[in-house]
């Protein structure tokens, strides 16, 4: 494993020896920037409407010298499209839940673990701690530079009218139910019964519409402004895992910018970050109701035995995860 890193690590600086020149000049030569962001979701999504406050600020703040180019809708692939384009010098900038980064830190993902978090105010003063940046860490190797932590909510369990509404752990039993590229939410769904596939999410609407799997699982704010609630007839509050965003750039386009530069970007991150926390949580506790007015039966499980059923999952990733980041969080 530690090999594998090393030889990605090494075929990086070769890499950026050779896409370096090709994006976007440097501050320091007076030359204009363009820096291209690109998200998985639709232009109504928090994350697409903070990083558009981002862009006026980063314009208005340097003259223009700075411009950044928002493709939303998976225009420039899915999530994980994305995440790899930041490595290797496509995408400038992305966001996406932090388990979407596993392939290159398993760590950064370590917020997801099921029922870690009781409401937004403690799971921000987590991500916004040391224990996170630690976790991050590694993403630096990567050519990955984490501007902020973007705010995804709190991920709950939708189900076909086939299938049935969710009002305890027996009813997850067997579902075929869509996941991201997530190790802790797919452990999570079996631990609780259900049967996880992997599928992007720019696939996910058109999949539910052809009833290719039973459920789904994502942050109310997903579900609604993605128009979920139109291909599944049943909304569970099941909050079984904090989605954080992970508000990224490339590492090498960062280094290239003058130290002005780096501040006015990093101070319009923080802001943008604030942005789309404060939607996350208005959206959430306001488009159940909406829902509810499209259609959707809501239902309100018990959840102590969710956390009973999934309490096993922090010492099954043991092996995976830094033992120090387990036992702060645990």
């Amino acid at each position: 494993m530690r090999r594998d890193k090393i030889w990605i690590a090494l075929a990086m600086v070769v890499s950026l020896g050779l896409f370096a020149g090709g994006c976007s000049s440097s501050a320091g030569e007076g030359k204009d920037i363009v820096l291209k962001a690109g998200f998985s979701t639709g232009a109504s999504d928090p994350r697409v409407v903070a990083t558009q406050q981002f862009k006026e600020e980063v314009e208005a703040a340097t003259d223009g010298r700075i411009t950044v180019e928002i493709y939303s809708d998976g225009e420039l692939g899915s999530d994980s499209d994305l995440i790899s384009g930041v490595v290797n010098g496509d995408v400038d900038i992305t966001a996406s839940s932090a388990g979407n980064f596993a392939n290159y830190s398993p760590n950064a993902g370590i917020s997801a673990f099921p029922f870690l978090f009781d409401d937004f105010e403690e799971a921000w003063k987590f991500v916004d701690s040391d224990t996170e940046a630690e976790a991050e860490q590694e993403l630096i190797d990567y050519n990955i530079k984490v501007l902020g932590h973007y705010d995804n909510g709190f991920r709950c369990v939708t189900t076909s009218e086939s299938a049935g509404p969710v009002n305890s752990v027996s009813d997850m039993e067997g579902l075929v139910i869509r996941t991201p590229e997530n190790q802790i939410v797919m452990q999570t769904m079996m631990l609780l019964g259900a049967e996880p596939k992997v599928l992007e999410f720019t696939k996910l609407y058109d999949a539910l519409s052809k009833g290719e799997f039973d459920a789904q699982e994502n942050p109310i704010p997903v579900i609604y402004n993605n128009n979920l609630y139109e291909v599944q007839s049943n909304l569970a509050i099941t909050n079984h895992s904090y989605d954080v965003m992970l508000f990224v750039i490339r590492e090498d386009v960062w280094e290239s910018l003058s130290d002005e530069d780096q501040a006015i970007l990093m101070q319009a991150a923080q802001n943008a970050q604030q942005k789309d926390r404060e939607l996350v949580k208005a959206q959430t506790e306001d488009y159940i109701q909406k829902l509810q007015e499209e259609g959707m039966t809501v239902t309100y499980p018990d959840l102590d035995e969710f956390k009973e059923a999934t309490s096993s999952a922090v010492e099954l990733f043991s092996y995976t995860y830094n033992t120090d980041l387990i036992k702060q969080i645990q």
